[in-house]
């Protein structure tokens, strides 16, 4: 494996109290990318963002990052990296002004640097207007976006953002993954966990968890491709035409029929194997109206790679169940 990522994980387990919460994980996560961590709540993705910033040690296995162990990061190392909990973790009886000023203060910033950057991010996640309001006194929403600009403040090389967009409404949700995007361009990485599966598309690479398993890890496209078997194309007909007619072509894998006018081609390459599907059509006594690749949601493409993973992984026991002590007890 490189030894160069931003953060790897070399086969590692972590235990609690027999409780298997992230099983045998090996990932390579490279500079400059967004990888996102994808699953169920209980799925160890919080976990494993512990064991990226030294929460937590590995009961097994090897993890670095920078460089590093995190257990034993050097200073210098630790003021390059910026981690967002989960929990809130500020200080209540501050204001949202103060929370972030005092973060940024703890990093160096200088006043006039400080005073600026405060200014930005409380803008950045819509707070700008409350920054005199007592953190204790915000809603739990609220809470998470104060959270996330103090993670950002400092500008760091690399961070952790674990759910930064569970309770925010989807236009803030947006903005916030434009500022994220930001972020990667200007050459920084970050490592998100998110329970919402539609964000894997904000992702260069997903790391699809379950039970504490790394269930697929691959760019957002390669894992559709993996989920389906290839590329789709949708395909509607002038007429009712039953699909199985033009089964068997060279570089079409499956035919699924989802209406009398419509249905769906499995095939190697969507390029090279639309012209012979169309031509097929023609054959069978019909005319294409329209055909475009299908792109199947996130939600599909999760559902398909967990089940084919419990599918193929040995029955494990009720002992040996993935937990993640972090996350609430809750269905995602």
């Amino acid at each position: 494996m490189d030894t160069h990522g931003a953060v790897i994980f070399e086969a590692v387990t972590r235990r609690f109290n027999g409780t298997v919460a992230v099983s045998d994980m090996s990932l390579h996560v490279d500079a400059g990318t967004i990888v996102g961590i994808i699953g169920p709540s209980g799925a160890g993705k919080t976990t494993a963002v512990r064991l990226m910033t030294g929460g937590l040690g590995p009961s097994s296995g090897r993890v670095r990052v920078l460089g590093e162990d995190p257990r034993s990061f050097r200073r210098r190392t630790r003021e390059r990296i910026g981690y967002m909990p989960q929990q809130f973790t500020l200080y209540p009886d501050l204001t949202s002004g103060e929370n972030v000023d005092f973060v940024a203060s703890l990093f160096g910033l200088l006043w006039r640097r400080r005073r600026r950057r405060v200014r930005d991010v409380l803008r950045l996640v819509d707070l700008w207007d409350v920054r005199g309001r007592r953190a204790a006194a915000l809603s739990g929403g609220m809470q998470r976006r104060l959270e996330l600009a103090s993670a950002l403040v400092h500008d760091p090389a690399l961070l952790f953002l674990d759910e930064p967009t569970a309770g925010v409404d989807p236009l803030l949700r947006a903005r916030i993954w434009d500022e994220l995007h930001r972020i990667r361009d200007a050459g920084r990485t970050l490592v998100v966990t998110t329970q919402y599966v539609t964000e894997a598309e904000e992702c260069d690479r997903v790391a699809l968890v379950a039970d504490g398993r790394l269930v697929a890890f691959a760019a957002p496209d390669d894992l559709r491709r993996t989920a389906v078997g290839g590329d789709v194309i949708e395909v509607r007909t002038n007429v009712p035409l039953d699909a199985a007619r033009i089964a068997g072509l060279d570089g079409v894998r499956e035919i699924r029929q989802t209406g009398p006018r419509t249905f769906l081609a499995t095939v190697d390459d969507a390029g090279a194997a639309t012209p012979d599907v169309v031509d097929a059509v023609d054959a069978a006594g019909a005319e294409t109206v329209s055909v475009r690749e299908y792109r199947p949601s996130f939600d599909e493409v999760f559902a398909a790679l967990v089940a084919r993973a419990a599918a193929n992984a040995p029955d494990a026991g009720e002992g040996d169940r993935a937990r993640d002590p972090g996350a609430p007890a809750r269905a995602a």
